[in-house]
């Protein structure tokens, strides 16, 4: 794919478009070439860039980036969309998830449901009080966790929680288990995202 970046100049903006059927060779190779051209037209320009079309992870916009900051140092954003459905979930998470198979399930799970799948889980809906939701890979909820989450059951420590609220006793992420306390006491503070980071912890934030 020869042609896989578009660039078009605005008054207060540069668009760079990505085929979104382009694989990430392709974009790195077009775009050194484009930003030869484009350094020549910037000079001592400092008009920001804005990356479009092709949805990108974080690993690939980082990439992308990397380059256009060796050739001008000008403000890059990145259309790529940072939310994911009803309640702001985020699509970005804190690593990157390998692709998988995913189930979606509409509606709410009420107590005593259970829902399990060999790949991802999205639930469009709350996950109640006494409901189950397994998936070895990752689970999203456009709703409230108040039921017990338990991602990567296989093992997979790469996979993720996200909620648009987790107000669950207990969350598990492969074979991490984190216990959440109420305090009353304290102003209550909304938790979205459950990962295992780099130390092997359970984090919640």
């Amino acid at each position: 794919m020869n042609n896989c970046i578009s660039i078009s100049i605005k008054k207060n903006q540069v668009a760079i478009k990505i085929d979104e059927e382009a694989e990430q060779k392709e974009i790195i190779s077009s775009l050194k070439k484009k930003m030869l051209e484009l350094k020549n037209l910037y000079k001592d320009d400092k008009t920001p860039i804005l990356i479009t079309g092709k949805i990108l992870k974080n690993k690939e916009m980082d990439e992308i980036q990397n380059i256009i900051k060796k050739f001008l140092d000008v403000e890059i954003e990145f259309d790529s969309p940072k939310v994911l459905g009803l309640h702001g979930i985020k699509k970005t998470f804190y690593k990157e998830v390998a692709t998988s198979e995913t189930k979606f399930h509409k509606g709410a799970l009420r107590s005593g449901q259970r829902l399990e799948f060999e790949g991802s889980i999205v639930i469009i809906g709350d996950v109640n009080a006494g409901a189950e939701v397994i998936a070895s890979e990752n689970i999203v909820i456009l709703g409230n966790l108040r039921g017990l989450a338990h991602a990567g059951a296989k093992g997979n420590k790469d996979a993720v929680i996200e909620a648009s609220e987790i107000d669950a006793v207990q969350i598990r992420i492969a074979d991490k288990v984190k216990e959440i306390e109420r305090d009353e006491s304290e102003i209550k503070k909304i938790k979205t995202s459950a990962y295992i980071n780099d130390k092997d912890e359970l984090i919640l934030e």
